[in-house]
């Protein structure tokens, strides 16, 4: 097999992908690369929109809702679940349903979710509210393959908590926390400097709370990009049934390849959701019939990804 050489744009990504508030200095550094072309490229690729850097913030439990549409109304769905505040991601989908989306919904709200808002949403006919109860990966931990160990060691970053802590677990946000994470949704490579000044304390204060909120999972730094970047064109999301002590075998197994960007285990018909990057849909087709986790499958649907309206909690 070909190894695969990858472009410095490609390389910098995935960088970011590892600590989206690294230094171009230090990115430079770890890549081998000329500091002056890094920090051009760098920046050209976050100007250019096809790429950004925000934070997601961690809290209360999350469900994976897919949506059905009468005919001409789709747009209009995904746009409306896009501009929810509380919504992570919404793709365009092919398959019985039109669309999918991940809700940041505590247990208390789910009942308004699925009873109101989702049905009251503009052409939707069928709804599927799936709470998720384990995830196995997430696109923050997601890489395409494209840096070696040692420079993903040298850049350094944030490991992603074991397991989030709840709201009452974490207390009461002080003002200061509050507009720290606002901040760095719009952008999370927004300065020290900036965030102190624009939250009212010092430098050293506003560092330290950024690497606090990190540290404990209040919040996620997350990289915006369209997996084609990579050279992964084909993207899909599969809806999976297994038998529930084959859960953790099946998860495993599909792990073992970098194409998954995305799994959880899920409450509904399907045990384990995934979204998919393959680089065509030969590979795609292969990995999801003839890779070894196929075997403990009982049921599987792909839905290609039509169009990615929202990623990481950003509108596309």
């Amino acid at each position: 097999m070909t190894e695969r050489r990858f472009s410095l744009d490609q390389r910098i990504v995935a960088a970011l992908q590892v600590d989206g508030r690294c230094s171009w200095s230090r990115i430079a550094q770890a890549l081998g690369e000329p500091e002056r072309n890094v920090t051009r490229h760098g920046i050209a690729l976050l100007e250019s929109g096809r790429v950004a850097v925000t934070a997601v913030a961690n809290s209360g439990g999350t469900a994976i809702v897919r949506l059905q549409c009468s005919p001409g109304t789709v747009r209009v769905a995904a746009s409306a679940l896009a501009q929810r505040s509380d919504c992570i991601f919404v793709y365009v989908l092919t398959g019985t349903a039109d669309c999918v989306a991940e809700i940041h919904v505590s247990r208390d709200r789910l009942p308004k979710l699925v009873m109101d808002e989702l049905p009251a949403t503009m052409g939707v006919v069928r709804s599927w509210t799936d709470p998720v109860l384990r995830y196995f990966r997430t696109v923050r931990e997601w890489e395409a393959g494209v840096l070696t160990l040692a420079e993903k060691e040298s850049i350094g970053g944030v490991a992603p908590p074991a397991s989030f802590l709840t709201d009452l677990e974490r207390g009461t946000r002080d003002p200061v926390d509050r507009t720290i994470i606002r901040e760095l949704t719009q952008n999370g490579r927004v300065g020290t400097t900036a965030l102190a000044r624009t939250a009212g304390v010092s430098e050293a204060t506003a560092r330290r709370r950024v690497q606090s909120l990190l540290t404990e999972g209040a919040i996620s730094l997350r990289v915006v990009v369209d997996p084609a970047l990579f050279g992964l064109r084909a993207e899909a999301m599969l809806f999976i049934k297994t038998q529930r002590n084959r859960i953790e075998p099946l998860v495993r197994g599909m792990l073992e390849m970098p194409y998954v960007r995305y799994a959880a285990g899920t409450a509904g018909e399907y045990q384990v959701v995934a979204n998919i990057a393959a680089p065509d849909e030969s590979v795609l087709y292969d990995y999801i019939t003839t890779a070894p986790w196929v075997a403990d499958a009982l049921a599987l649907e792909t839905n290609m990804v039509v169009q990615a309206v929202k990623r990481s909690g950003r509108v596309m």
